[in-house]
């Protein structure tokens, strides 16, 4: 997507510009019913797009997203209606290649268990433009899909971590309104799931897609 791991940026970047972006991609190239694939924040893009666009889309594979990942943490959450983003954009923006270089290389592995792929994953965010790294961040710690995924008419894979079997009630209750969900949660791994239990990840998806 513009502005990460070197794509140009665009102005305004936000979770909804993104989704909007994508449904006229797929109206204005006349795809037919294309299987949605989104990892983290483009799982929830995944999850909006089918919500908002319900007779566009065949399929999603949403992949260790939830609809509020917020609420999890905090089971009160409310989304902002004008979020005010600044202070974490100026907090991105502010630092300097070398600091925020350390930042990504000490969050990623808390991500990420397959130590052979570390430098590419790290090299995507250092190569990401700041300013939407952290608007984008911001935003979609914003957003709160529970409610508006009653939409959603296509079959949805949720394919999830393998911590999160762990939370598996609470998960489970944001996805309450995904009448076509189907849950699956990895057996190793951290977060990206494709490169931790990688073989399977593929025969989920090609099952699925199948």
């Amino acid at each position: 997507m513009a502005g990460f791991a070197g794509v140009k940026p665009q102005p305004n970047p936000s979770f909804e510009n993104w989704k909007t972006e994508i449904a006229n991609f797929i109206k204005e190239n006349k795809i037919v019913k294309p299987i949605l694939v989104g990892h983290s924040m483009g799982g929830g893009l995944a999850l909006a797009i089918a919500a908002d666009y319900p007779e566009l889309i065949g399929k999603i594979v949403v992949v260790d997203a939830l609809p509020c990942m917020v609420a999890l943490m905090d089971p009160s959450f409310k989304s902002k209606e004008n979020n005010d983003c600044t202070a974490m954009v100026n907090q991105m923006t502010g630092m300097t290649d070398a600091q925020f270089l350390e930042m990504q290389k000490k969050t990623m592995p808390r991500l990420l268990a397959d130590a052979s792929k570390m430098d590419m994953v790290v090299d995507w965010s250092v190569k990401s433009d700041r300013k939407t790294f952290g608007q984008m961040y911001c935003d979609f710690s914003n957003t709160d899909l529970r409610a508006k995924i009653a939409q959603i008419k296509c079959p949805a894979l949720i394919l999830l971590e393998s911590y999160f079997i762990n939370l598996k009630p609470a998960i489970e209750e944001q996805y309450k309104n995904l009448k076509t969900a189907n849950f699956q949660y990895a057996s190793k791994g951290l977060h990206f799931i494709m490169y931790d239990d990688k073989d399977w990840y593929l025969s989920q998806l090609s099952n699925f897609i199948k």
